[in-house]
């Protein structure tokens, strides 16, 4: 008897498994056709992410481009990129955290 209960309780965790697997796989595609757009400073630079960290686009301000000091441009560069990048962080954290949280190992 306790054998065809125990598989009973097997069969639920299974489906609700399924359940949270679909949901989360729905919230991963939703996050991925977000658009995330990081700045660097003065807005000089813009760089526009997907939510699964493909680049997009690139913005760069004509002010920001200055032959004598290519350095800074690419300083801008990067503080955009990096921008859009832990806007991406947060935001999978935020959606998705939820489901590592109290699962060994992730």
């Amino acid at each position: 008897m306790m054998r065809g209960n125990g598989m009973g309780n097997m069969q639920q965790m299974m489906k609700q498994a399924q359940k949270m697997q679909k949901k989360m796989m729905a919230e991963q595609e939703e996050l991925n056709s977000q658009e995330f757009v990081g700045q660097a400073p003065d807005n000089m630079v813009s760089a526009t992410f997907s939510g699964d960290k493909k680049l997009k686009d690139l913005k760069i301000n004509p002010d920001a481009v200055d032959p004598d000091d290519v350095d800074m441009l690419q300083d801008l560069v990067l503080a955009a990129v990096n921008d859009g990048l832990q806007q991406i962080d947060s935001a999978t954290e935020k959606t998705m955290g939820k489901y590592s949280k109290g699962i060994p190992g992730m």
